[in-house]
């Protein structure tokens, strides 16, 4: 299948900047079954039904944005931007760097006086591995002071990372660090919806993924067969694969809170749709023709043109359902991407 099959013409002015406020004022699309309303996120305790699960993903987002100064031994000095991904050990980190020309093994990145990296290895992937003169919590503590937010390169091409997005960018339920994205379906939700979502009978649970910077990476290949997703660490608890295993005993659906957590869920999942206690690295990529073995409904965001997190949700509720949708948000003006509504969608039918 060609990824040009997946291409839709958004203009640039829909691409939101800032969340909506409060969060849960955002729009919410729902699609089922082909039918299209229009809501809005705080609608959802209506939307759903008593019992249905949501698995919300408790990853907290680090400050994963540094700016360094390359500096050589001949005087020659860069400024470079780099954007963490992946931690490799105690002292290591893969990440993806601009501009990546002005870089070679070995050269010396400095944040600060007492904090700086040598570039390893420079990779086939576009990325490079960094070794920190520090680590463990030490690191930790020295990104947390000298990095920024890493906003997605359709909001931070437009404007810096700033104190609001300290905020902005992490959800209600950021627990365990390790993520350089956030998952952006859960910004929706405030204290006041959980409570509403409470009263009605509507369950939660969290698991753990750790979202990637490579989920902003475009697919450069002709056809979604030659592509490669960057493999992201997760983990599911024996609490919360009970809560998901029981809901579907009990014929209650589950609904995955974000395409992190659909990931997730059906890297860990059983031929029966069951999940157990599960830790380990997913690069599952999901496309039309997928059969879904664990969610029944997705909340999602807006995603862009020819993305992975597109073809998901097309895989879900089906290519030309999908394309109509999102023909209809950009009617309606619908805010796309991380910052924007979002969607409740209905799994197609098998």
């Amino acid at each position: 299948m060609r990824v040009e099959s997946f291409d839709f013409d958004l203009p640039d002015e829909l691409i939101a900047l800032r969340p909506a406020q409060p969060r849960d004022a955002a729009r919410c699309l729902v699609v089922r079954n082909g039918a299209l309303q229009d809501n809005v996120m705080r609608d959802l305790p209506v939307l759903l039904n008593p019992g249905d699960l949501l698995v919300f993903n408790d990853t907290r987002v680090i400050p994963a944005a540094l700016r360094g100064l390359r500096r050589r031994a001949d005087g020659s000095e860069a400024s470079i931007h780099l954007n963490l991904h992946k931690r490799v050990d105690h002292a290591c980190w893969l990440a993806f760097a601009r501009p990546l020309r002005r870089l070679r093994p070995n050269d010396r990145i400095i944040f600060s006086q007492n904090f700086f990296a040598i570039v390893s290895e420079l990779n086939s992937g576009g990325d490079i591995l960094l070794k920190f003169n520090l680590s463990g919590a030490v690191l930790d503590a020295a990104i947390e002071a000298h990095g920024a937010m890493p906003l997605p390169p359709y909001i931070g091409s437009k404007r810096p990372a700033d104190m609001r997005d300290v905020q902005d960018y992490q959800t209600l339920f950021a627990k365990v660090d390790g993520s350089v994205a956030a998952p952006t379906a859960a910004l929706h939700f405030t204290p006041e919806l959980m409570l509403k979502l409470e009263k009605k009978g509507i369950k939660h649970c969290f698991i753990t993924l750790h979202v990637g910077a490579g989920t902003f990476l475009p697919v450069k290949s002709e056809y979604i067969s030659e592509h490669h997703m960057h493999a992201e660490w997760g983990s599911i608890s024996s609490l919360s694969a009970q809560a998901i295993n029981a809901a579907h005993s009990e014929g209650r659906r589950v609904v995955a809170v974000g395409t992190t957590s659909l990931r997730l869920l059906e890297s860990a999942a059983q031929q029966d749709g069951t999940v157990g206690t599960w830790t380990g690295e997913t690069d599952i990529f999901i496309t039309p023709g997928y059969r879904f073995l664990t969610v029944d409904a997705l909340i999602s965001n807006f995603h862009l043109p020819k993305s992975t997190l597109f073809m998901l949700v097309s895989a879900f509720c089906g290519m030309e359902v999908m394309q109509a949708a999102y023909q209809h948000a950009i009617r309606e003006k619908y805010r796309f991407y991380s910052y924007g509504d979002g969607s409740l969608l209905f799994r197609a039918p098998v």
